[in-house]
């Protein structure tokens, strides 16, 4: 639990809000006094995720938006400010794992919508949000990238590719937007458990029948372990505690950076 205010009197917008990692970070930048907008493309998980703020002392908006459709994007960014005020932080972290088969196997329609959700709509974020930045004086982004950009896991070629383009488009974005004020840092999760992503992992690496990991979804879990030299996964909150450090001013002359969170691993 975070004892500090570092977020007060700040407004963070939330991408991928309904999503384990979302919640997460909303949950610890609330805690730390920031106004949170959360935004995602499923209704029903994003109300689901913002109802369990109900009660507490904290100012929540919800918002439902495809981050692939950049005029969509743009009017909800827009919409934010006008109905709540400027937005100080973003955490970029909207994006879908794909499927997991090698290279030369990989279903292209799927590797090109990891790439449109992934990259083309963290773009679509990054931009409409820097350019109101800009107008208003300057803030923090975090882009989620991942481990699987910097090592590229087997059978998760879509996946790594964007994540890696990730990892790009924040050193890029951090040159171009430091003249204003604006720094960006990225994330990279390793393994992150328990939950959703873990288990689906797990389970399509298992089935995925790769010559790197078993069939048997407990003796894969125990390999990823096993390649981590901190010997677990990692947790939902320590992803958040990295985000809440890098969005707040104690991260003040750190941009361009792209921080594992992996146990050491790689």
């Amino acid at each position: 639990m975070a004892d500090m205010k570092r977020m007060a009197g700040r407004r963070v917008l939330v991408t991928g809000g309904a999503g384990e990692i979302g919640h997460a970070v909303a949950r610890r930048l609330a805690d730390e006094g920031a106004a949170i907008a959360l935004l995602d493309i499923d209704r029903d998980k994003l109300d689901a995720v913002a109802d369990r703020f109900a009660g507490q002392d904290v100012e929540i908006t919800r918002h439902v938006c495809d981050v692939t459709d950049a005029a969509a994007v743009a009017d909800t960014v827009s919409a934010i400010e006008r109905h709540a005020g400027p937005i100080y932080a973003l955490f970029n972290n909207a994006g879908y794992q794909g499927a997991f088969a090698p290279v030369h196997q990989y279903p292209g329609e799927d590797f090109a919508r990891v790439m449109q959700i992934n990259v083309t709509g963290a773009f679509h974020i990054l931009q409409a949000v820097s350019a109101r930045m800009v107008a208003t004086g300057g803030g923090a982004i975090v882009n989620t990238a991942s481990m699987a950009g910097v090592s590229g896991p087997p059978n998760m070629p879509a996946y790594a590719a964007s994540k890696s383009a990730m990892i790009g488009l924040t050193l890029t974005a951090a040159k171009d937007l430091a003249p204003h004020a604006i720094r960006v840092n990225a994330v990279s999760p390793g393994f992150i458990g328990p939950g959703f992503m873990w288990e689906r992992q797990v389970e399509q690496q298992a089935a995925a029948d790769s010559p790197y990991y078993a069939r048997d979804p407990a003796t894969v879990a125990d390999q990823m372990i096993a390649s981590v030299p901190m010997a677990r996964y990692g947790q939902l909150e320590e992803i958040a505690g990295v985000v809440a450090f890098l969005l707040s001013d104690d991260a003040s002359y750190m941009t361009g950076t792209n921080l594992p969170i992996a146990g050491g691993g790689q």
